[in-house]
């Protein structure tokens, strides 16, 4: 499953937010459905993995399949990833 939050941060005059999956397949697919580069992701390869998408992505995300989220959802989304996640 792919999450979009509701953050809504300024960035070099776009709004933001944060798209996690709970696999890196799931979001590795939907940045292609939505025309995002596979080099924009933050924290490749971690529980802490995501990209940084604009408002107008967020929505094509939606669109796609992503559920939204609040902010907070978020953060226990990404606590449970590292839970699981294996001892380094």
């Amino acid at each position: 499953m792919v999450y979009v939050d509701d953050m809504q941060a300024p960035f070099r005059g776009m709004i933001m937010c944060h798209m996690v999956a709970d696999t890196s397949e799931e979001l590795l697919e939907m940045a292609d459905r939505i025309g995002m580069a596979h080099r924009w992701i933050q924290w490749g390869g971690t529980y802490r993995e995501h990209f940084d998408i604009s408002l107008e992505r967020r929505q094509m995300a939606v669109e796609a399949g992503a559920v939204e989220i609040s902010r907070l959802a978020l953060g226990r989304i990404i606590r449970s990833k590292k839970d699981r996640a294996p001892a380094a």
